[in-house]
Parts: structure tokens; C-alpha cells; sequence
């Protein structure tokens, strides 16, 4: 059983004491082993000047006895914090039990210890991976942060929106009210934001379900309206085509609705699918072919295709050949 201080925890047949904010307390073992200051059945006043703090001093012994012996070291600390933010003080002393502990003596341990050691390793690792994400966090976050020095340096330059010839090339998609709002204006203003002069949230239109490098709705099949698409690129002069990413796509580079709509997002990046590379060509004359590492996505497609989805996707591989280049990866 786990030896506790007798002046902390005083059985009720024992005589109670009354100790004044200057008083001293011993703990000890066993009521034999008691200090001189004070102990839980003397009334003698300690012999302390008017200058001293009022001390708590354990000589008992806390390790080795019993499966609490973790709970009391912890304990004991809080009480030491407390009595330093009162003016008191705890002091605590090594016993023989304490030095065979440091020397990994453990002779006298008992299992309900060992038990308590083992749950205890278990939650330190634990805190110690969160501390180094942690810092590994304020890390990535001082490094990215609006005018951070790997966002300034590497993103500021980055454009959110940009027409080439006919083409629009946006991460998520475009609404009829981004359009609106201007693509120039869009482009600046998160180049601004990016080097710290807009805040610390990005602009609204790229936050949310329907902003530019969130948005979805032409690069899933089911949610592909390709009269709306048809209308938005009407308000972009001299637009053909909108060429997204964001939205992986299982089969690889495909084009919907006469290829207004082209979905690049083979999913490369380890993290999100490991897809092979394919590179999406596009000559002067506007055509359209895919350079790709896997010639076998045509063959999956074909194997797992059906006829209201070949449509989209026969536009852009007709049947007489799709338009592919094996590449080496």
C-alpha cells in the first residue's frame, strides 16, 4: 500500500491540529520519524524567525511503495507551486527508496507500480508527438502566414485565374459571379492578400463550396451543367474551353460537354491517390492531346464505360484511336 504523508492526510481517530500561515509541518514515514518543526500530534510552535517562509518539508518515502507512486510525485509538485504563489514553501527530501529508483533498483516495486509506469509511458509519448506537431506547426504556419517568407517568396507570383488564347485554366471553377467581380481583380487581390496586405483571411471567393479553387461543378460528371458553362464562357471574349484541376478524375485527363469543360486532376501527389502523370497539350491550332505515362487508362475506361457517359469523353478520345503519346514517367 502507498505510503502518504501523515501531516496531508490525517486519519480521523488521530487529534487534529491547528497550523497558523506561519506554522511548519514534517511528514515522515511512520510518526517516529518526525522532524523537529512541527509534528501532527505537537503543539510545539516551530522555530522559525519572522522572516522565514512557512515550510512543508516530506522525508516519507513516495517511490517504490504501492501503484500511486506517479500520482504522488504530481501531487506533491502542485502543492509546492501553490505554496510558492501563498509566499510558503514545500520541500521535499531524497530517501533510500528514492536513490534505488535513480539507480534502477527496483527490488521492492510492487506490480500495481509497474502497471502505473506502463499506462504512464504510453500518454508521455503521446505528449511528446503532439509537442513536436506542435512546433512543427508554428513552424509551417510562420513559414505560410500572409508575408510569410515561403508564401511571399513562392505564392505571391502564383496566378488564381489566367486566359490563354481560348483557354481559362482555374484550380476549382468559375461562376458567373466571379466573372462579374473581374479576373484581373480577383488575381490582384490575392496576390495582395498573399503579401500581407489584406488581412489574415483570404478573400470571400476563395473560401467555400463555390469559390474559384474550391469549386466542383463542372469537374464531376453528375453536377456538370454544360449549358451553364456554355453561358459562363460566353462572358469570357474569345473562351472555348475551362481547364480545372482539383477534382481527381479516376481515368485520367477527360473533357465533357464538347470539351468546353476539361478535368486534369489525375491525383499525382502521393498523399492524394498516386496517380501516374499525363499532360494535357494543347497545340496552336487548339487541339487538344494527352501526353500520358499509362497508356492503360483508355482501356479502364472503355472496360467500365457505358453509352450516356461517352459523350464527353468521346470527344476528346474518338473511337477510331484516342489521342495519347506514351511518355516515360
Amino acid at each position: 500500500m502507498t505510503k502518504m504523508p501523515l501531516a496531508i492526510f490525517v486519519p480521523t481517530t488521530l487529534p487534529r491540529l491547528a497550523v497558523s500561515s506561519r506554522s511548519a509541518i514534517s511528514t515522515a514515514t511512520s510518526p517516529s520519524r518526525r522532524r523537529r518543526s512541527v509534528s501532527p500530534t505537537s503543539s510545539t510552535p516551530p522555530e522559525t524567525g519572522p522572516a522565514d517562509p512557512p515550510p512543508l518539508s516530506r522525508s516519507a518515502t513516495c517511490s517504490i511503495r504501492g501503484g500511486d507512486e506517479i500520482k504522488i510525485l504530481y501531487f506533491l509538485e502542485r502543492l509546492r507551486r501553490q505554496a510558492e504563489k501563498t509566499g510558503g514553501k514545500v520541500i521535499t527530501m531524497n530517501g533510500n527508496h528514492e536513490i534505488m529508483n535513480v539507480e534502477s533498483d527496483f527490488r521492492y516495486v510492487e506490480k500495481s507500480g509497474l502497471k502505473e509506469f506502463r499506462v504512464w509511458v504510453e500518454w508521455y509519448r503521446i505528449g511528446q508527438v503532439m509537442k513536436a506537431l506542435i512546433q512543427e506547426l508554428r513552424a509551417r504556419i510562420a513559414a505560410l502566414r500572409p508575408n510569410g517568407p515561403i508564401s511571399a517568396r513562392f505564392l505571391s507570383r502564383n496566378a488564381t485565374v489566367l486566359v490563354i488564347g481560348d483557354s481559362v485554366f482555374v484550380h476549382g471553377g468559375l461562376l458567373p459571379k466571379h466573372v462579374e467581380y473581374g479576373l484581373q481583380r480577383i488575381n490582384e487581390e490575392v496576390r495582395d492578400w498573399i503579401n500581407g496586405l489584406g488581412g489574415e483571411r483570404a478573400p470571400g471567393y476563395c473560401r467555400g463550396q463555390d469559390a474559384v479553387v474550391w469549386l466542383r461543378k463542372f469537374s464531376e460528371e453528375k453536377n456538370c451543367d454544360c449549358s451553364a458553362l456554355e453561358h459562363l464562357l460566353a462572358t469570357i471574349p474569345g473562351s472555348k474551353r475551362m481547364i480545372m484541376g482539383h477534382t481527381i478524375q479516376e481515368f485520367g485527363i477527360n473533357g465533357v460537354c464538347d470539351n468546353r469543360a476539361i478535368r486534369i486532376d489525375v491525383g499525382m501527389s502521393k498523399g492524394c491517390g498516386n496517380g501516374l502523370p499525363e499532360v494535357l497539350e494543347i497545340s496552336e491550332n487548339s487541339g487538344l492531346r494527352i501526353l500520358t505515362s499509362n497508356p492503360l487508362y483508355q482501356d479502364k475506361y472503355k472496360a467500365s464505360s457505358h453509352s450516356e457517359r461517352k459523350e464527353g469523353f468521346g470527344l476528346l478520345f474518338p473511337e477510331q484511336g484516342p489521342k495519347q503519346v506514351e511518355v516515360k514517367a
